[in-house]
């Protein structure tokens, strides 16, 4: 599995143009120049989606990640990588389609 580590220097936003970002700042863990590295331990939330359903506001607020098989984990939880499956979530938990990695920069290989 190849893929490119997420850190909370990443630039990631919903399939809509609204951003996430970690609402659970990582506290210790593995920092890579200065950013710590994304894990599935961390709360992820999405402001400015414009999303509407029928001209009624349905943004998105939340992010799911799945973990990958790679069976790297940093305090126990395992990190995200851009090739991660996630959903982008509204408030009522209906699923609104896939992040948009922008902006990956750390290559992980796992054999």
């Amino acid at each position: 599995m190849t893929g490119n580590l997420l850190d909370t220097g990443t630039v990631i936003g919903c399939p809509h143009g609204g951003r996430v970002t970690a609402a659970t700042p990582p506290a210790g863990g593995i920092r890579v120049a200065g950013a710590a590295v994304a894990t599935t331990a961390h709360r992820y939330v999405v402001t400015g989606c414009p999303h509407t359903v029928d001209r009624v506001p349905s943004p998105c607020t939340t992010v799911r990640w799945t973990a990958d098989g790679t069976g790297i984990t940093v305090d126990g939880a395992p990190v995200l990588l851009d090739t991660s499956a996630a959903q982008c979530f509204s408030a009522a938990l209906v699923p609104q389609g896939p992040p948009v990695v922008q902006a990956a920069q750390r290559k992980v290989t796992v054999r």
